[in-house]
């Protein structure tokens, strides 16, 4: 299988930060953004953003941008459906998503992703980590087949939000990864703990 296409997940409204775009935050000298471009373009053939509002506010970053195509922020499914049309445009069959305020995931995220979608024989695979016992998934940091993209759509156009209830119609493997390797960025708080991990 040929590495798939990475597509960064900004397309949400930040409200707990203020509003704007939350990947650009700074975090010890590097924005958001830039950390995980370092991290997950590497892993993938070629790298977009999925995010709405004017376009060129993000040329400093050199990656396509690509809107949502469902109105009304619906959520990183309608993200993820970005992504898909993106790839099916490029030829690939293939994308993972992560998530712009997540500057932590690892720099193996791809492979295990498709590790766990081979080793189950599902189309799709989603982060996981086990938490203070608790098992969490982490479906903004996903492997997605451009082959069920039609039906996303038709499931975003009826209504359908939550990641995990699409998934799972479809059959998602789940990739164990290390407690808060998806730690993200919501509040002012949690990048001053992001800082201080860091330090």
């Amino acid at each position: 299988m040929t590495e798939p296409l990475g597509v960064i997940l900004a397309g949400g409204q930040a409200r707990r930060m203020g509003g704007g775009d939350k990947g650009r935050l700074m975090l010890k000298g590097q924005s958001l953004f830039g950390r995980v471009i370092r991290r997950l373009g590497p892993q993938v053939d070629a790298l977009a953003l999925n995010a709405n509002g004017d376009p060129d506010r993000f040329r400093d970053l050199g990656l396509p941008v690509l809107p949502d195509s469902i109105a009304e922020y619906p959520g990183p499914l309608a993200g993820v459906l970005a992504g898909l049309d993106w790839a099916a445009e490029e030829g690939a069959s293939h994308i993972v998503t992560a998530a712009a305020d997540t500057p932590f995931f690892p720099e193996d995220l791809v492979v295990r992703l498709q590790r766990a979608a081979d080793r189950s024989g599902t189309p799709i695979a989603l982060a996981g980590t086990q938490e203070d016992g608790k098992s969490t998934r982490h479906p903004t940091f996903g492997f997605w087949p451009v082959n069920l993209r039609r039906d996303l759509r038709q499931a975003l156009n009826g209504g359908l939000r939550k990641v995990v209830l699409w998934t799972d119609t479809h059959g998602a493997a789940t990739a164990p990864f290390d407690d808060h390797a998806f730690f993200n960025i919501n509040t002012p708080e949690d990048l001053i703990v992001a800082e201080e991990r860091l330090a």
